[in-house]
C-alpha cells in the first residue's frame, strides 16, 4: 500500500469532531469578523478613505490582498485533506506575485527616481510590521485550530499555509487604514510582514498538527 493512500485511510478512520470544510469556512469568518471588529476599535479606517478608495493605488492594494487571502485560503482548504491535490491552489499564488511585480514596475516608471526611497520607506513601515501580524493573530489560530480537524501530510507547511492565509487577511484588513499607498512600500513591509506570520504558523503547525 502507498503512503498517501495509508494516510487517507487512516484518517477516514480517526475520530473527528468537525468536517474541515466547515471548520475552516468558521474560522474564517470569525477571524475576519474579530480582526476587523479589532481594527475599528483601535486604529480604525483612515481618514481620507471616501476619497482614496478611488485611487489606483488604493484599489490595487486593497485588491492584491484580497486576492492573496483568496488563494491563500484556498490552499489551506486542501492542504489538510490527505491526497488531494495542491498545486492548482499553489499556482494561484503566483497570480498576486505577477500583479505586485507589474505594480512595483509601473511604479518605478511613473514617479520620479529620487522618490524611489521615500514611496519604500513610507510613513509607518514600523506600525505596519507589528500590527499586520496582530490582525492575523485570530485567523492563524482559528485556521490551526481547524487543521486539527483534518489530516495534514506535512505538518510545518500546512501551518505556513495558514500563516500565510491568516497574514494575507490581516493585509487586506490593514490596508483600509495604512496611508502608504506606493506598491513600494507593500511589496517591503507587507511582505515582510506576512513573512513572520507565515514562520509562526510554520513553527506552530509543526509542533501543533502532528496526528
Amino acid at each position: 500500500m502507498k503512503t498517501d493512500e495509508l494516510i487517507r485511510l487512516l484518517s477516514q478512520d480517526a475520530p473527528v469532531r468537525m468536517r474541515l470544510g466547515r471548520a475552516l469556512a468558521l474560522a474564517l469568518a470569525a477571524g475576519i469578523v474579530a480582526s476587523a471588529v479589532l481594527l475599528l476599535v483601535t486604529v480604525g479606517l483612515r481618514d481620507d478613505l471616501a476619497s482614496a478608495i478611488g485611487t489606483v493605488r488604493v484599489a490595487f492594494k486593497i485588491g492584491m490582498t484580497l486576492v492573496l487571502a483568496i488563494a491563500a485560503f484556498g490552499l489551506v482548504a486542501r492542504i489538510g485533506k490527505p491526497g488531494v491535490p495542491i498545486r492548482p491552489w499553489a499556482l494561484a499564488l503566483l497570480l498576486p506575485l505577477a500583479l505586485m511585480v507589474v505594480a512595483v514596475g509601473v511604479e518605478l516608471v511613473v514617479v520620479p527616481q529620487d522618490a524611489w526611497a521615500a514611496r519604500l520607506i513610507g510613513r509607518n513601515a514600523a506600525f505596519c510590521l507589528f500590527f499586520i501580524p496582530v490582525l492575523s493573530l485570530a485567523p492563524l489560530a482559528g485556521f490551526l485550530a481547524a487543521l486539527r480537524n483534518g489530516a495534514p501530510e506535512n505538518p510545518g507547511l500546512a501551518g505556513a499555509a495558514a500563516g500565510l492565509a491568516a497574514g494575507a487577511i490581516g493585509a487586506a484588513l490593514y490596508a483600509w487604514h495604512c496611508p502608504d499607498d506606493s506598491p513600494l512600500f507593500g511589496v517591503a513591509w507587507y511582505t515582510l510582514a506576512v513573512t513572520f506570520v507565515i514562520a509562526v504558523g510554520y513553527a506552530t503547525g509543526r509542533r501543533f498538527l502532528r496526528w
